[in-house]
Order: structure tokens, then sequence, then C-alpha cells
């Protein structure tokens, strides 16, 4: 048998780029896109607003919040038990394939005083209290229903507009994810293949853990999804194996990247992307740090951070970490300016 081809980080970084739509901004609608690129990180609202800007050849921002009231976008609590949004085509394989790895977490984690059979028992009177339609955690919490995060690890829950848009950032009036977009039709199993395919689409190429990380569920499970499908193999530059779909996008490493300004928590620099080096590990606690807790949006320069942005009074301020050539400050701000036109 012959051994599996050895990439690069530098062209993990390039595969990476060009999986999220950073290496050339993508004529797609908004639903392509999300899916595209596995979904988009939203616990600070705008970050997905500016997540299609940063990807897309033409994006209003108007059309996300558009998306989110047709429900072909919506936004839950999903990946790493964070805000997601996703689109409605693809919600439930995403929640179907991390409910009991989630559900087992909780009980073992979060609750750990509670019993499987005590938590469905709150879950049945969440449900009840969303029976006639979404309602505000304030007036969940008057119900009477003792509404937390972690509870809706128990029920499916999507978060409707107009909270969690630009135009109303506080994600606070909760729907049932069956009324609002319907009922699931695919299973558990369906749901991690799924895990796999996105992750790789959106990511790789990647170590199982990497994918694993993402998703917030175990190993074990990630590779049992990855039995149904076919996958290619490679191997990083330590010989460590990786996986990816086959004919995915992979660049050479000497594909120029243009610079481009990210969102706060966008996913690529988050741990399970980490080999590809597109956050340098010097600047790390300079973006996600506990003095800051919403993170900040960072901008990429040759495929990796040298700066952070942020708005004040209408103007995109920003800070450059390292040196850069005057090529490239000459992009970051023609890059600012219309970020700076796309807040106005």
């Amino acid at each position: 048998m012959s051994r599996p081809p050895t990439l690069s980080p530098r062209r993990l970084n390039r595969a990476l780029l060009a999986r999220q739509l950073l290496l050339e901004r993508a004529d797609l609608s908004i639903e392509d896109t999300i899916d595209t690129i596995g979904g988009m990180q939203t616990q600070y609202a705008p970050a997905g607003y500016v997540g299609l800007w940063t990807r897309l050849a033409r994006c209003e921002r108007d059309a996300l919040t558009h998306a989110l009231e047709a429900r072909s976008v919506v936004q839950a609590t999903l990946l790493r038990t964070t805000i997601h949004m996703v689109t409605r085509r693809e919600f439930w394989l995403y929640a179907m394939g991390i409910r009991e790895a989630r559900r087992r977490w909780a009980l073992r984690v979060a609750q750990p005083r509670r019993d499987r059979a005590t938590m469905e028992a709150l879950a049945d009177r969440l449900r009840s209290a969303l029976a006639d339609g979404p309602r505000s955690v304030k007036e969940l919490g008057e119900d009477g229903t003792g509404f937390l995060g972690n509870l809706g690890v128990w029920v499916d829950l999507v978060r409707v507009p107009p909270s969690g848009t630009w135009e109303r950032r506080r994600a606070d009036i909760l729907a049932l994810a069956e009324q609002w977009i319907g009922p699931p039709e695919v299973t558990e199993d369906d749901g991690i293949v799924h895990l796999v395919r996105a992750y790789l689409r959106g990511f790789g190429p990647a170590p199982w853990r990497d994918i694993a990380a993402w998703a917030g569920i175990p190993v074990a499970e990630v590779k049992r999804g990855g039995e149904r499908l076919d996958l290619a193999g490679y191997l990083d530059e330590d010989g460590r194996p990786l996986i990816d779909l086959p004919d995915a996008p992979l660049p050479d490493e000497d594909v120029p990247a243009p610079v481009r300004f990210l969102a706060h928590w966008d996913a690529v620099l988050l741990v399970h992307a980490r080999r590809t080096g597109i956050l340098p590990e010097g600047h790390r606690a300079r973006i996600f740090s506990s003095k800051n807790p919403f993170s900040v949006g960072t901008i990429l320069v040759d495929g990796h951070v040298a700066g952070t942005w942020g708005s004040r009074d209408g103007r995109i301020e920003i800070e450059l970490l390292e040196d850069v050539p005057k090529r490239a400050r000459d992009a970051i701000e023609d890059e600012r300016l219309g970020l700076e036109a796309f807040h106005a």
C-alpha cells in the first residue's frame, strides 16, 4: 500500500481558506454559503452578518434578517453547546447528530445531581410552556418552567426573530424547533454522518479529534459516522493521519490569500482548526481572553491573523499585531472602508 500524500501546514491553511470561501468571494445564496462553511457561530449576533459579508461577492445586510424571518436560516444552540446559524434543510441533521452526546455530557457535567427522568420531566414542562408559540426567556422564567441554558439540551429549541438579529441582538425569544421548521425526518446516525461530512466540507482535511472537538461529541462517535463515507487519506507534516472528502478543494500552498476581516468568534480561529496556523499561537491570548469575553474581530493577511478590528461610533478601527507590507496595508484599508459601509 502506498504512503498517503503529506500536506504541509501552509497547504492545510489554503484548504481551510478555500472551503471557508476566504480565498475568493463567492456568488452563492446565503443558505448555500452557510451549508458550505459548516454553519456560523453567532453568540454575538452581528457575527453572522459580517461572516457573510466577508465571504460573498454581493451581500446586503438585511438579507440575513429576511432569511431568519423566512425560516430558511435558523439560530439555535448546537455545536459545542454554542449558538449557531444553520439552514433549515440541515438543522435536524446537526441537532440529531449531537443530541445524545450532549445529553450524556449534561448528566455527567452540567447536571450531575439530576437523572434523565428528572430532566425529561422538566423538558416536558418547557414544551408545554412553548406549545402556543414563541416566548421570551423572561416569560418562561416567570411561568415557572425554570428555563436554564442546559435545559435546552433536552428540548430542541430555536431562537426566533426579531431576537438574535442585527437589529435586536439579544437572542432571547425561543420556539420549539418542530413547530418553527417542522419535525425531524432524520436519525441520529444520519446526523453523525452529516457532522463528519460538514466539517470536512468546511474545514478539512483533518484528524478525527478535530472533527469531534468542533462537533462537541466523542471521537468514537465521529469515527462511527465516518464509516459510512468514502474518505480520502493524507498525512500532516509530522506523519499523523488526516481524512478528507474526495475531490474537496485542496489548493497549492503558494495560492495567494487576500486580506479578509473575520467576525467575532469565527470558527476558523478555534482550536479545532489549529493545525492550519490561521491564528498564530502568539496572538491567541489577544483574541480569546477572559478579560474580553466577546472576543474581537480579526484581520487575515496571507492566511493568518495579523490584526484586530472593532466598531466604535460608526467607524471601524483596526490594530495591527505585526508588521505587514504596504500592499497588505492598502488592502486592509479597502476592506475596512467596505465593512464600515456595511455597518452604516
